[in-house]
């Protein structure tokens, strides 16, 4: 694994692991951040890693947009496996329903980790080369 492999697996894992933090002190609405920008992160890096026709499209807008990353996030779980759009859709739930509109209580963050992480970690075994790499 490459330095910007490494770096690419560490971040969605430090948020993920904040996001717990968060979650224990109570606070749901960061937490819900933490845990979609974990899975953001994963989505990206993914796309990268297998040269993923939205990564080159955002590269060349300058930004990643939400149809960009939930088109990714279909592709990615063709190749690696459907803990990807399950994460992806549990985060962006997270995203609206936890951060934008701060309406979820603790347990219901709680039940979104498992898809969360299961993201992260696939993430992980495809930077690290575990996982299926496009052709």
């Amino acid at each position: 694994m490459s330095g910007g492999e490494a770096v690419a697996v560490r971040v969605p894992r430090l948020l993920y692991e904040e996001a717990r933090r968060l979650l224990e002190e109570g606070d749901t609405v960061q937490a819900s951040e933490k845990l979609y920008k974990a899975a953001e992160e994963a989505l990206k890096a993914m796309a990268e890693a297998v040269a993923a026709p939205e990564a080159r499209e955002a590269r060349s807008k300058g930004r990643w947009s939400l149809r960009l990353l939930d088109l990714a996030a279909k592709r990615l779980a063709e190749l690696v496996g459907e803990d990807v759009l399950h994460g992806w859709d549990h985060a962006y739930f997270l995203h609206v329903e936890g951060f934008h509109e701060a309406r979820l209580a603790r347990e219901q963050v709680e039940a979104r980790l498992p898809y969360i992480q299961g993201l992260v970690e696939a993430a992980r075994r495809l930077l690290s080369g575990e996982a299926r790499r496009a052709k």
